[in-house]
């Protein structure tokens, strides 16, 4: 796997040069957020979960013969329902939308083709400063050869490809969130916590529609709701596998929709 920001300007501007419409080089912008994580998982646990599933992704791209880069993460975001605890770094979602257009304009000027997201921070807020963000470079000319791909794993589409936890809607630093975690980074486990934690299975998107806004508000008064005990490595790298193969499905039907002369959608 490579990253964008481990190579030189002119390693990568060969990479540029080098693309086809065929083959074009993808560059994977990975999506996460600094924020509460219980006491058992890291404030960076969306990041790990977005670049695991990045880093997949590119895996599977290179293994059929495409070209993918992991650009820098989006570690900075729209978290409001977090923000009543500490470590919580939230931004206002217009930053947010403006930080990914502005990178989104600084791969076409260089000739990019191909932007995809890989997310792992759900809070609407944040999807939706995405979603602004995708509709403005969308109508943008000088953005109209890059490609704009999301697979958004909260639509069912993708969604019914994951864990039963995670299609319940409790899965926050829960047992989906928790085993990726212990899958890519064991270290940053507080295993001693995590093992003790009595499941709290209150689903956050029911929570949403109830027009809650905080994780106080939704019954999360630590900041975890799902099955932290019931996390597992197994299961982490079972799933990571998955949203790898989500990125790149998605990617290769961007690719040939294009190639078929039927445009390409934004949105996976």
């Amino acid at each position: 796997m490579t990253r964008w920001a481990d190579l030189t300007w002119k390693e990568i501007q060969t990479l540029l040069e080098r693309q086809t419409p065929e083959a074009p080089l993808v560059a994977i912008l990975p999506c996460g957020a600094t924020e509460a994580h219980g006491r058992h998982l890291p404030l960076q646990t969306d990041r790990i979960i977005a670049n695991a599933m990045a880093e997949r992704g590119a895996g599977i791209l290179k293994e059929n013969g495409l070209s993918a880069l992991v650009l820098p993460p989006l570690d900075y975001t729209a978290a409001p329902f977090a923000r009543g605890f500490a470590g919580t770094l939230s931004v206002r979602p217009e930053t947010v939308t403006a930080l990914v257009v502005d990178v989104g304009l600084a791969l076409a000027r260089q000739g990019a083709r191909v932007l995809v997201f890989a997310n792992a921070h759900f809070d609407p807020a944040h999807l939706g400063a995405l979603y602004e963000a995708i509709e403005e470079l969308t109508g943008r000319q000088d953005a109209s050869d890059l490609r704009i791909i999301f697979p958004d794993v909260t639509r069912k589409r993708w969604a019914s490809r994951l864990t039963d936890e995670f299609q319940s809607g409790a899965c926050h630093a829960g047992r989906y969130e928790g085993s990726i975690v212990l899958a890519a980074r064991r270290d940053l486990v507080r295993d001693e916590i995590r093992r003790d934690l009595p499941p709290r299975p209150v689903s956050l998107s029911e929570a949403i529609r109830r027009g809650q806004t905080s994780f106080e508000q939704a019954g999360g008064a630590e900041a975890y709701f799902g099955d932290p005990a019931a996390a597992s490595a197994e299961e982490g790298h079972a799933t990571i596998q998955t949203l790898g193969e989500i990125l790149f499905e998605a990617v290769r039907a961007a690719i040939d929709d294009h190639l078929g002369g039927q445009g390409v959608p934004s949105l996976s």
